[in-house]
């Protein structure tokens, strides 16, 4: 970049010329720091009205996905207390799209192929988790079943001994997906707040005759 502010000096004003040097590199960080203010924020809230549901969007290279996990798992490990006060479960989206037939097949191709459908894959035992809020287009038994046979074989569905869950969460007009791993019931289902203060369940009443 030329300010103009040495032009024609010569070399007879070295110092003037340093100046403007200093004047020029000082701008061109400025710019730059402009430039750099204007990317994209790596998280970003995004406000879709429905009441106790917040979506933060990740950007590259933030991966959703491990990053609920690694949360969930540091507070597993943590003996600290809950500082999250206002979280109570995270839920991991890889990608979204319309909550529709054709939207729901477009997103699961993209998110199961990764998981199920690479060249040399063994065959995996697999669940299928659905949450829906504020949805009326689609039931919880179509969603299931469009799902699962798009996972198709040598694949086959375990509910207690999987190696790997699928989630899928409809919101109104749009739908989530991923794939997470066999720890999900073990991590609380990323609920912190039961990750740090486990309910207690009652103890079993045995009637006696």
């Amino acid at each position: 970049m030329n300010t103009g502010l040495h032009d024609g000096l010569g070399g007879e004003a070295d110092e003037d010329s340093s100046v403007g040097l200093d004047i020029e590199a000082n701008i061109k960080e400025e710019i730059e720091a402009m430039q750099t203010s204007h990317k994209k924020a790596l998280f970003q809230t995004i406000n879709i009205d429905i009441k106790c549901v917040t979506f933060i969007k990740t950007q590259t290279p933030i991966d959703p996905v491990s990053l609920v996990h690694r949360i969930c798992k540091d507070a597993q490990q943590s003996s600290r207390k809950q500082k999250s006060r206002w979280i109570r479960r995270l839920t991991p989206m890889t990608l979204m799209g319309k909550a529709t037939e054709k939207g729901l097949e477009e997103v699961a191709r993209a998110v199961l192929a990764p998981h199920f459908h690479q060249e040399g894959n063994v065959s995996y035992k697999f669940a299928i988790r659905t949450s829906i809020r504020n949805h009326t287009v689609l039931t919880r038994d179509v969603i299931i079943k469009q799902v699962a046979d798009m996972v198709g074989n040598p694949h086959t569905v375990d509910l207690e001994h999987y190696d790997r869950m699928i989630l899928v969460d409809f919101y109104k007009n749009l739908c989530g997906m991923s794939v997470i791993g066999n720890d999900f019931e073990t991590l609380r289902r990323y609920n912190l707040a039961e990750i740090y203060n486990p309910t207690v369940k009652p103890p079993l009443q045995i009637n006696s005759t």
